[in-house]
């Protein structure tokens, strides 16, 4: 004989799995206002393209010589 603890199921999930779990699972916590964003670090892409340039230009440079 199996103990399986009390669950009841929820309406809104419809898949079995989901049916299964407990209440506190699937509830939505509301943390009240939304995280502040940072602000975007727009020159990531300049210095990828640099450290990219210098690391081709090193490399080939030490072939050719």
């Amino acid at each position: 004989m199996r103990n399986r603890p009390l669950v009841l199921t929820t309406e809104s999930a419809r898949h079995p799995f989901r049916q299964r779990l407990p209440a506190h699972v699937l509830r939505v916590r509301d943390d009240g206002a939304p995280p502040t964003r940072k602000l975007a670090d727009d020159d990531k892409d300049w210095k990828l393209f640099a450290l990219s340039f210098c690391a081709f230009f090193t490399a080939f440079y030490s072939f050719i010589f």
